[in-house]
């Protein structure tokens, strides 16, 4: 059979190529099975080869993500724009802050009108509640519809919240809200519970203080100082690009009374196996967290905060708690009920599971979202 759209170069623009190969692959061999000549630009560290070896080519552009610095930005653009024409690039992915403003600038300048800008969370300007962040989300606003987009723009969200935050409608035939980068339901499968005490809770993510990782640590003392069974187990690494990682010392020092930092973890499933309930008390600024995702196709009950993008997966009292973000008590009192009710831990990992399936969240699924998209724009 005849390749569908032959000599179409899709680009994608990320800045990190550990972000694109751990959540963005489905999608790019979603657009090679349409017959697409797929390219990744990004700052290259240790996943070249895992990249390469689904048939992407990279292309190597060094940036630092933790910096919107005009004049590093407007530099970096510059780059890009000549890549993106040496491409000879039809459609241009954006993902992420960074990514949509730089890649969008370079698009522009490039003279690229179809662009996909894909946000996976606002970070710290979705958090910030202050003057600060409230005039950074409507500059924002301002630059993702205004001189960054064209009439053959469409925006990829992973949750409604960020899409209203723009200034955009859910609705919206340019708009589609997806179940964040999905998760394989194979890989992630529910195994049995472990006994049903002491209350096992995982946090899988990586370890920043905008994770809400040191609400979790007092929360688990509180419970235990009231006499509950919990235990909180943390896998994952600082990040050494965010401003907002957790010290190592930190962390070392917050194990024991049943609180133990295990490092980075491959086994994800398995470490979700071992535990009761998948946890993430973010502070905000998620798109649609992965672990919680993870947690969920295993069949793991979800503890996490009232934020954009965890609620957008949990419903409180059906997969899992919702707790106001940053409010240790009432995580501790969140995990007091949990401990005394396996039944209902059980109950909400099933309901989890189910989601998975039948709400569009996995990887099958927003691979065919985001396949329809570059089709809509090939044919405009």
């Amino acid at each position: 059979m005849n390749a569908p759209n032959p000599g179409k170069n899709l680009v994608f623009v990320v800045t990190e190529d550990w972000f694109f190969a751990s959540h963005f692959l489905p999608m790019a061999r979603a657009a090679i099975a349409m017959g697409l000549s797929v390219a990744v630009v990004t700052r290259v560290r240790e996943h070249r080869a895992v990249i390469e070896a689904a048939g992407i080519r990279v292309v190597p552009l060094e940036a630092e993500r933790s910096s919107l610095n005009p004049m590093a930005a407007g530099y970096a653009a510059g780059q890009l724009s000549g890549i993106l024409k040496a491409l000879n690039a039809d459609i241009v992915h954006c993902i992420a802050l960074r990514g949509i403003l730089v890649g969008g600038t370079a698009a522009a300048m490039a003279g690229i009108p179809r662009r996909v800008f894909a946000l996976t969370g606002l970070g710290l300007l979705g958090a910030r509640e202050d003057a600060t962040g409230r005039l950074s989300r409507l500059a924002l606003k301002g630059l993702i519809r205004g001189p960054l987009a064209s009439r053959q723009t469409r925006f990829l969200l992973e949750n409604p919240d960020d899409a209203r935050a723009l200034g955009l409608d859910p609705s919206d035939t340019a708009v589609t809200i997806v179940g964040g980068a999905g998760v394989d339901p194979d890989v992630f499968s529910p195994r049995p519970l472990p006994p049903p005490s002491p209350l096992r809770v995982a946090i899988v993510a990586r370890m920043l203080w905008s994770k809400g990782i040191d609400v979790a640590v007092e929360a688990v003392r509180r419970a235990r100082s009231e006499g509950a069974a919990v235990e909180l187990s943390l896998y994952g690494a600082p990040d050494p690009s965010n401003r907002r990682a957790i010290p190592e010392d930190t962390l070392r020092g917050w194990t024991g009374d049943g609180i133990t930092w295990h490092g980075p973890t491959r086994d994800v499933a398995g470490v979700f196996a071992a535990h009761h309930v998948g946890g993430l008390p973010s502070r905000g600024g998620e798109g649609l967290p992965r672990t919680l995702l993870e947690a969920a196709a295993c069949g793991r009950a979800l503890l996490t905060s009232d934020v954009p993008g965890c609620r957008a997966l949990v419903r409180d009292g059906v997969e899992g708690l919702l707790v106001p973000p940053g409010d240790v008590a009432a995580l501790a009192a969140a995990l007091i009920r949990l401990a005394a009710d396996p039944d209902g831990i059980a109950r909400m990992g099933a309901a989890a599971r189910a989601r998975i399936l039948e709400g569009g969240y996995t990887e099958e699924a927003v691979a065919a979202s985001v396949a329809r998209i570059y089709a809509e724009l090939l044919a405009s």
